[in-house]
């Protein structure tokens, strides 16, 4: 019934477009976009079941039934294949642009269909789809969650403090090695070779500033090939000085409504793309049929080698515009996060895979009987659509190119944001945009710097030839580190055979080495940018994370014993002021340099001190339960004690609020169960900490004790008309003991004190740094220690990351000499 209503509806387009040609090509797309918005809205309608925003976990999503799986798989569509969706705007337009041409033999359009149907076969459907996503982190997905894995099994970790009570965080599934086998020979090999540790932090960083640059290339590539649809209707200087300005309308449009969050309009990311996978299938079935039933005979492969024995060099060349189909296969394992891979496998292998197969093979049957080169629009997409349909699927074009666009938006906000946790990027302003959905953020400064170069690249192109070339280099290089990293884990973490883990990267990094040989070579025609942003992103964060690391170690140096500082107490001079002290630090153990400076300036010190170090561990999530590490500096009645608060790189930060509150109600519980506890294995010269939560445990050295009750209340009192976590007030109570014993006297008189402090404000202590070369130092480290300096300056301090209030907030002042 759709090809009757296609072939009946051009033919009266005919007749219709000769009366008034304007008239109807005006009703054709109202009526388009009308059915696209009913469509949507429908849709949606339906949708809305299976919002997030209704309260559903993604755990229990993960857990529920196929029916719940099949509504993931369809929320999958707008969220993960909008950009893999879109992929058919360019791919023949770019491949056909300089290298190769359409000749009268059909040998090229063939051997491009072939490439094409392969390409999409062995790496989106075989490589993605049905191994890589199993290489997921507690659910996670992308660059770092492959490197966090490797770094979990095998000791190349660069993060410093780390600790052996970092392994014991539930989430920090670890396979075990058996001491014989290539396994573990390799294992063994990799980490005594300090070089290969930089070498796989190397490539990680190569992979994360690769879709950094493809947030800015795919916003551009895709919302250009959509408005170029505008050229079949315009004269070629009307197009030249219509399609750049819309395009970069469009552009500053979508950057500019990136505050509000996806989830704002993500109801409306699934049914686009639903309709715009019905209307490329739609077309590719009407174009085989009408113009070439035996297409599907032109898959096989042997095409591909007609192809390239034909065109040579040139069909060589032009495999850097086939890769573009390719283009948005990575975000099926970035966002696994927010889907389980069985809905993930669903949506592609029964939705977006055949629809691309069904789009190709329909434009090469379009293209294999039209055969003139007349102008620059004929190898495009809009040339095989027919013309009484083509400003409605014009409109769903642009829409849909909009929500590609916006996936590789968030989702290079989200690689940011981990790398901010991890300590490879500056640290930037991180805005959660939903309260329920996790990973939803947006980050103001990323934000438009991406949309600056965006609209740059759109200008600087203004076609999809360059912009195409420096698209598929930046996607091809993501896909070479997967392949990399992926292949270690096989053999690090899922001990897989040798055999099946090196024809893994060999067939996969063959492909891939071929095609990204291809993008190489065409450097000069748009191929540049991408390893120019590559080059300045891994300058930026190598010198950030290097400085970061160097940093710690100067800390670990210059640390002051305990004894120092419980020879405080009988110093003449120095008073204990009512209040609590955060005194904030990178090192775990001791007492950091800049609580010294702040003695020494200031010879006072408040009456309950806890030094606070916020680490990072290498897991997407630590459980709240788990989160707090507690123990005590020098003895009970110093009270000082020494917290230990870890974040996975997925985590959010509390507000400052929520966060203080937790942090005291920590202190008191650890001071409760401290007094079940045999012993004082809580004493930091005993290397133990309690780790606190809802069933807090005790951990030292290898032993773990008996779990012990909380003897706190947390109580939240809650505006209910405020929506604004950040404004909630807390509240701290504590259930004191009775006095049964002496015992329960002193945690009884501690607890109390603690609540007084509490009353009287807490304060941060943090130290303000700023690093100087030594006398001597080479050229090259001078410049990179400006730079970082430059950076510090410039970007968010560490008090605005913490969320610390500047009204109780005291800084030191820190110089570091390396």
């Amino acid at each position: 019934m759709l090809f009757g209503f296609f072939h009946r509806s051009h033919r009266q387009a005919n007749g219709a477009h000769k009366a008034s040609p304007g008239a109807f090509r005006f009703q054709l797309a109202l009526g388009g976009m009308l059915c696209c918005i009913a469509i949507c809205l429908v849709a949606s309608r339906l949708a809305s079941s299976m919002d997030p925003e209704l309260g559903c976990s993604d755990k229990s999503l993960k857990k529920s039934s196929w029916k719940t799986t099949m509504l993931l798989a369809y929320q999958s569509l707008g969220v993960v294949y909008g950009d893999l969706s879109i992929s058919p705007l360019y791919v023949y337009k770019s491949t056909f642009a300089d290298d190769i041409t359409h000749s009268e033999t059909n040998e090229e359009i063939f051997g491009v269909l072939s490439f094409v149907f392969w390409t999409l076969t062995l790496v989106p459907l075989l490589k993605y789809v049905f191994i890589v996503v199993r290489a997921h982190d507690n659910g996670q997905g992308g660059t770092f969650a492959l490197y966090s894995l490797i770094c979990r099994n095998v000791n190349v970790s660069l993060l410093p403090n780390k600790q052996t009570s970092d392994e014991q965080v539930s989430t920090y599934k670890c396979e075990s090695h058996h001491a014989h086998g290539y396994n573990w020979r390799i294992k063994i090999w990799i980490e005594k070779h300090k070089n290969l540790h930089i070498v796989l932090l190397i490539v990680a960083l190569l992979g994360t500033c690769m879709v950094i640059g493809d947030g800015v290339l795919t916003p551009a590539l895709s919302v250009f090939s959509a408005v170029s649809g505008l050229g079949l209707s315009l004269s070629k200087t009307q197009h030249e000085y219509a399609v750049v300005p819309i395009t970069c309308f469009l552009i500053v449009c979508l950057f500019a409504l990136q505050h509000y969050g996806t989830h704002r309009v993500g109801f409306l990311f699934a049914p686009i793309i639903v309709t715009w996978l019905l209307c490329i299938s739609t077309l590719g079935i009407y174009n085989i049929i009408k113009w070439n039933p035996l297409i599907y005979q032109k898959l096989s492969p042997s095409y591909m080698f007609k192809f390239l024995k034909k065109t040579r060099k040139g069909g060589w060349m032009s495999l850097g515009g086939i890769l573009l189909c390719m283009t948005g296969s990575e975000a099926m394992f970035a966002d696994l996060g927010h889907f389980s891979f069985r809905a993930i496998q669903i949506a592609f292998t029964s939705c977006v895979y055949p629809a691309l197969v069904l789009a190709y093979m329909g434009q090469a049957a379009y293209l294999s009987k039209h055969h003139s080169m007349n102008n620059n629009y004929q190898i495009g997409f809009y040339v095989y659509v027919p013309e009484s349909v083509r400003w409605p699927v014009f409109v769903i074009a642009i829409l849909a190119s909009v929500v590609g666009s916006q996936a590789i938006i968030s989702g290079t906000f989200s690689i940011i944001s981990q790398s901010q946790s991890l300590g490879c990027f500056p640290r930037v302003k991180v805005v959660h945009t939903s309260n329920r959905i996790h990973g939803q953020i947006y980050i103001p400064e990323v934000n438009w710097v991406l949309m600056i170069l965006c609209v740059v690249a759109a200008i600087g192109f203004r076609d999809t030839k360059h912009l195409g070339n420096a698209s598929g280099l930046a996607v091809i290089t993501v896909m070479l580190v997967t392949t990399c990293l992926t292949s270690l884990v096989m053999i690090l973490c899922w001990h897989t055979s040798l055999v099946f883990s090196l024809a893994f990267f060999l067939i996969f990094g063959s492909i891939e080495a071929l095609y990204f040989s291809s993008s190489l070579m065409k450097f000069l025609d748009g191929a540049w940018l991408p390893i120019l942003l590559a080059f300045f992103l891994m300058v930026v964060m190598f010198v950030w994370h290097h400085f970061t690391i160097k940093k710690y170690e100067f800390d670990l140096q210059n640390k002051l014993s305990i004894d120092w500082l419980l020879a405080l107490r009988d110093s003449l001079g120095i008073s204990r002021v009512p209040g609590v002290g955060l005194v904030y630090t990178n090192i775990v153990i001791g007492v950091p340099a800049n609580f010294s400076h702040f003695v020494t300036n200031l010879p006072a010190f408040h009456q309950i001190l806890v030094f606070v170090c916020v680490k990072y561990v290498p897991v997407p999530f630590v459980p709240p339960s788990e989160r707090y590490l507690v123990g005590r500096v020098g003895p009970r009645e110093f009270r000082s004690y020494r917290c230990i608060v870890r974040y996975g790189y997925r985590d959010i930060h509390q507000d400052v609020n929520s966060f203080e509150s937790e942090l005291i109600v920590s202190l008191a519980n650890f001071i409760r169960s401290e007094a079940s506890l045999p012993g004082n294995l809580s004493d930091e010269a005993n290397c133990g900490f309690t780790i606190i939560g809802s069933s807090p445990c005790k951990w030292a050295i290898e032993e773990n004790s008996a779990d012990a009750s909380t003897m706190v209340k947390f109580e939240d009192e809650r505006n209910s008309n405020d929506t604004n976590l950040r404004s909630k007030a807390k509240k701290v109570r504590f259930l004191l003991p009775e006095n049964e014993g002496a015992k329960d006297g002193i945690v009884s008189n501690e607890l109390q004190e603690l609540l007084l402090a509490r009353e009287s404000g807490i304060a941060s202590i943090m130290g303000h740094s700023h690093i100087q070369a030594k006398a001597g130092s080479s050229f090259i480290k001078k410049t990179t220690i400006i730079l970082y300096n430059f950076l510090r300056q410039n970007c968010r301090g560490p008090n605005v990351a913490l969320r610390l209030p500047p009204e109780s907030l005291l800084e030191v002042g820190m110089v570091y000499l390396l």
